[in-house]
């Protein structure tokens, strides 16, 4: 039976190291880190989204500026406050929430937000230097990933791994991250032939696929490092990931849960990004 990754506890103490962090700038060097979120409209899911990240930003003494706005508010009007932001030196990241309103282009905005403040990695000038390898920021859910992966002691080093799932926010970065790492990457998707027999190859798999119970225990090698960053809603209401994780749990050697695993170390992430971008900001990484 799988080690079970606890993502609750290894996100609590990145928070605590960003929170020791932030507490020495500001004794040291008098400096308040602050993140920025816009939020467009009222989707519910969103809503939730902001309230964590607002939380989180409390729980690590930064200063949270949200904005709050009408979803008729225009491109222009938008574009107008990520450029009075970009501007705003007690402002260190600015995170615009997804998706937008469908009269909103969301590519003219995240290209609009200054790269040095944009703490989710969307730009296309962090998501270049994470190709090259030089890069500051990290896509939250990625970095998390990774952290994860490190929790568990195991090497990515010359280990097969397979990420399933190619979107630009998970799978493309994540499958970088890995091989920055010197892992042997096979990235799969919804076009890729005779799936099973490429993750029982896989030592680490990560699914990002988006579909509920897509991977099951005979696709999962044994003794494999498994992580789910799926999030679904099953019928019944009850959350689950892209893994079928009573089945895959008896072959795996560790595994995440969902909830409770790559979920809580995405906003852990985020409050790490802000953090290194006050720090860069102000001349001290």
């Amino acid at each position: 039976m799988a080690q079970i990754i606890d993502g609750k506890q290894v996100s609590a103490s990145v928070k605590q190291e960003v929170k020791d962090e932030a507490a020495k700038l500001r004794e040291e060097k008098g400096l308040k880190v602050g993140l920025a979120v816009v939020i467009v409209g009222n989707n519910p899911a969103s809503r939730v989204y902001v309230n964590n990240k607002k939380k989180a930003c409390e729980a690590v003494g930064f200063q949270s500026f949200e904005y709050a706005l009408d979803e008729n508010t225009t491109q222009e009007q938008l574009l107008d406050l990520v450029n009075v932001l970009n501007r705003d030196d007690r402002v260190n990241g600015i995170l615009v929430q997804l998706p937008l309103p469908k009269h909103i282009d969301e590519k003219t905005v995240i290209d609009a937000i200054s790269p040095e403040k944009d703490v989710d990695a969307f730009h296309p000038v962090n998501v270049g230097r994470i190709m090259i390898g030089d890069y500051a920021f990290l896509p939250c859910t990625p970095a998390g990933v990774m952290r994860l992966i490190a929790s568990t002691g195991t090497k990515i080093a010359g280990k097969q791994c397979v990420v399933i799932g190619r979107s630009n926010i998970v799978g493309k970065p994540m499958a970088m991250l890995l091989l920055h790492e010197s892992g042997t990457v096979t990235v799969c998707h919804s076009k890729t032939k005779n799936l099973k027999e490429i993750c029982l190859g896989a030592d680490i798999l990560v699914v990002a696929v988006g579909r509920a119970n897509f991977v099951t225990g005979d696709m999962v090698k044994e003794g494999a490092v498994v992580i789910d960053v799926g999030m679904n809603r099953l019928d019944d209401g009850k959350l689950c990931g892209d893994v079928e994780f009573e089945s895959a749990e008896k072959k795996a050697s560790y595994i995440t849960p969902v909830p409770g695993g790559v979920g809580p170390m995405t906003i852990a992430m985020l409050m790490k990004n802000t953090l290194t971008a006050a720090k860069q900001q102000n001349g001290l990484a």
